[in-house]
């Protein structure tokens, strides 16, 4: 059994306690997408983002272009039929109708019929 005094205000801020908080710095991959991407966009790079991970993660995340809608969005990519075109060549298996319009159900067709 252990004794853990209690002084209240002991870890306040207003007593000098900080939070640790280990920051990682920014890979070079992170930068230089980050800088493409203001490039392309045509807004400034924030000072400071270079040595804060997550901040440069969030900023990238909030000015990258989007996925585009619309009628074909939900459509398997012409990588992923492919996959799944060989895959069923390799199995001697049909690829049900439906997997070419929904890539969700193309992806769990192939979950369930890779060669393992």
């Amino acid at each position: 059994m252990s004794f853990e005094p209690q002084i209240p205000g002991l870890f306040a801020p207003g007593q000098g306690a900080r939070p640790a908080i280990n920051t990682l710095a920014a890979t070079e991959k992170q930068l230089q997408y980050a800088q493409a991407i203001a490039q392309r966009t045509g807004t400034a790079l924030p000072q400071g983002l270079s040595g804060d991970r997550a901040a440069l993660s969030a900023w990238i995340d909030a000015h990258k272009t989007r996925a585009p809608g619309g009628r074909f969005a939900n459509y398997p990519s012409s990588k992923q039929v492919a996959f799944a075109e060989r895959i069923a060549r390799i199995k001697r298996r049909d690829i049900p109708r439906e997997c070419f319009r929904d890539k969700g159900m193309m992806s769990k067709w192939i979950d369930g019929n890779k060669p393992r």
